[in-house]
């Protein structure tokens, strides 16, 4: 054969193998649309079929997508050797008082139910300053300047007169001259105490007979001048405010609390204030006031705490750092390692004892050191596992799609799922025909006791399992069989099978809500996919 000819012969052949592959695949994927559409063999089932007539229905894709975004929370059985080699901890759900801290920044202010205001309640002239500069500190009753005032020496002047004149009056037999003297001179002292002139004075006034040009005015209160406007030779009217002075031995605290964390807090509850400047030491205070504004800017809310401040250590302005106790009660707690997060839920496992763990949705509060409160799903006393959850969520989740173990039913618990070795309760299935085939059998099933007599008034199933199989684009199948009482410990019942191949085929036996025997094996259907 020449070259020409070879090279002709071998473009037919190629032509001919790539019209083969293409024909082939369309067979193909004819096949698979067929398989997901039709209505008789649905790829994904609901659940077990209600009876005889009832068969499996499809789930739409968009609630497919929808459960296989959500885990299943299956039940879960290990042999110790595999608890051992994958680390599983249990512990004790318990009840403690929970006692949780917030901590915050915040900043000192000066109190202002401790501030004060200096001002004369005459008009007049300062002649001598006493307290003459900001941020000194006064006593209450200290000198803080001097005042000529013409309405107050008018005032004392009168004073005096009135009681020149108390006993020069003639006393009639009524006595109505020493009263009207008596007045006169109340009269007087009264506009001197209005004008806040101090005792001292008035006694000075009284003791000496003399008209007193300068008033001394005293501090109201002790604590630092935080403003002073008062200078001699100065001019002020009964408005003028001449001294703002603050006592300091308490302050204020506002604390930045973000939004999310409010509503934990309550006026009265204990707080600490520490500052970087002074290590070590700490100022102890309480929560006086939740102001009712948020920073739109922060999304915080401003606390206000009082708390002692012996020597002025933090000063106003201060940045500071404050630890707002916030008291939780009695509560439920795990530790925070036994929640396995799971999309939008929290699942903790359940240790039944005997390697049987449960998966239960729980709902958990705030965490405190390494403990977390748990609201909804567990009872106090129960034993959860505490280490390696999601070693054992992903051996559920292996187990639940191999169909390898039938769970008991809720609240069966480990005994009643490992009571068929100890009674030896004897499982034997059979099929009509035999083996099964694709489409309506009929599965026979045998219970006997460990003595050989017949185990009746029994409820029997039988779960028929498929695991996915992505390369040929079929999904995980599920048919079920609930089976009657036939008496003489036979039970049977119908079962629609999707397709042929090999089954994982789990046999539960309960009596009174109860397991008390379970059977798993392999069956072959034929027929075809």
């Amino acid at each position: 054969m020449s070259e020409q000819n070879y090279r002709r012969v071998l473009g037919i052949v190629v032509a001919m193998c790539i019209l083969l592959a293409v024909a082939l695949g369309y067979v193909l994927l004819r096949d698979d649309r067929t398989l997901a559409t039709d209505d008789n063999d649905p790829v994904i089932a609901r659940g077990p079929a209600k009876g005889p007539d009832a068969t499996a229905q499809p789930i739409p894709a968009t609630d497919r997508a929808a459960e296989d975004s959500v885990p299943n929370l299956t039940p879960v059985q290990l042999s110790p050797q595999r608890l051992q080699a994958i680390g599983v901890t249990t512990a004790v759900v318990e009840m403690k008082v929970l006692n949780d801290e917030l901590r915050v920044p915040g900043n000192v202010d000066a109190n202002e139910q401790q501030v004060s205001y200096v001002q004369t309640r005459f008009p007049g002239w300062i002649q001598k300053v006493f307290a003459n500069a900001t941020y000194q500190y006064v006593r209450k009753g200290q000198a803080l300047f001097t005042i000529y005032s013409p309405d107050l020496v008018s005032t004392e002047q009168e004073y005096l007169l009135a009681r020149q004149n108390q006993n020069a009056f003639t006393h009639d037999m009524h006595g109505a001259a020493s009263k009207e003297g008596d007045w006169l001179l109340q009269a007087a002292a009264d506009r001197l105490r209005q004008f806040d002139v101090p005792q001292r004075e008035i006694a000075n006034l009284e003791q000496g007979g003399k008209v007193q040009h300068d008033i001394e005015i005293d501090s109201p209160v002790s604590g630092y001048i935080t403003e002073r406007n008062a200078l001699p030779n100065q001019y002020v009217q009964a408005d003028s405010k001449l001294y703002t002075i603050a006592d300091l031995s308490t302050a204020w605290v506002y604390a930045n609390v973000s939004q999310t964390d409010i509503g934990r807090l309550k006026p009265g509850n204990a707080a600490t204030v520490t500052v970087d400047a002074y290590p070590g030491r700490r100022f102890n205070g309480r929560i006086d006031q939740i102001l009712p504004q948020v920073d739109p800017m922060t999304r915080t809310v401003r606390v206000r705490l009082v708390f002692s401040n012996p020597g002025v250590v933090p000063k106003p302005g201060m940045y500071v750092n404050v630890t707002i106790g916030v008291p939780l009660g009695r509560q439920l707690v795990v530790p925070a390692s036994t929640v396995l997060q799971a999309g939008t839920r929290q699942i903790a496992f359940i240790d039944h004892g005997q390697g049987y763990l449960e998966p239960r949705v729980i709902e958990v509060g705030p965490r405190v050191d390494d403990r977390v409160a748990v609201l909804k799903g567990l009872r106090l006393g129960e034993r959860v596992v505490s280490s390696a959850n999601f070693l054992v969520d992903s051996e559920a989740q292996l187990q639940a799609a191999m169909g390898s173990f039938a769970p008991p039913p809720p609240g069966a618990g480990a005994a009643a799922a490992m009571n068929a070795p100890a009674q030896q309760i004897e499982i034997d299935l059979s099929t009509e025909p035999e083996p099964p085939h694709k489409g309506a059998n009929t599965v026979r099933i045998r219970v006997t006791g460990a003595d050989g007599k017949p185990v009746a008034g029994a409820e029997v199933s039988a779960t028929f399992f498929m695991a996915a199989m992505p390369a040929m684009g079929m999904s995980a199948m599920r048919d079920a069989a609930t089976l009657a009482d036939k008496g003489n410990g036979l039970y049977d019942g119908p079962l629609q099978l999707q397709t042929g191949g090999t089954w994982q085929v789990t046999v539960t036996v309960q009596r009174g809500g109860q397991t008390i025997a379970t059977k798993q094996l392999s069956l072959s259907a034929t027929g075809g996919m």
